[in-house]
């Protein structure tokens, strides 16, 4: 399966709540043609690292697609450039972050693509986010991250202390 996450801190005044952001997100991956094949719920989340911004909206869900990882993930990019998203700062709010965490049981290093900018497979710190571990064990409870073979309930286990995730109702 193909997981994509997905998360926002930041209202907009044309699209709304964190929430909002984040379900339209949903539906600009539909119009590309990338199919939302199931969806977790939307988890409430403590910045990471442990910082004043405002509390993420984050989620996951798996698609389907025949893009290979490397188009996947430059739709990724131009969806959040499309929502306003800039790159600046490491970790700073933002009004839309679309990850990809896994594709199948693919492992790439990131020197995949022709230029050598290609995905890494899975995610390289999806291992120690709650933000992502919690809504993919809503959709993937069986999951096993492909290069260790570590089940998802052992990797939410081994999450820091200070990561803090809770349903939104």
């Amino acid at each position: 399966m193909i997981f994509i996450a997905l998360g926002s801190n930041l209202s907009s005044d044309v699209l709304g709540s964190p929430k909002d952001i984040c379900e339209a997100a949903l539906r600009a991956l539909e119009d590309r043609g990338i199919s939302v094949t199931s969806r977790s719920r939307w988890f409430r989340t403590a910045p990471v690292p442990v910082s004043d911004q405002p509390w993420f909206v984050n989620g996951v869900v798996a698609v389907g697609t025949d893009l290979p990882p490397a188009d996947l993930l430059s739709i990724l990019h131009e969806i959040e450039a499309e929502f306003g998203r800039t790159r600046k700062i490491r970790n700073e709010a933002r009004l839309l972050d679309l990850d990809l965490i896994a594709y199948g049981d693919l492992v790439t290093d990131g020197r995949n693509a022709d230029d050598g900018t290609g995905p890494i497979l899975p995610h390289p710190r999806m291992r120690e986010r709650a933000f992502v571990l919690l809504p993919l064990a809503d959709i993937a409870p069986n999951w096993r991250h492909p290069q260790t073979g570590e089940a998802i309930a052992d990797l939410i286990d081994g999450l820091p202390a200070d990561q803090r995730a809770e349903p939104r109702p």
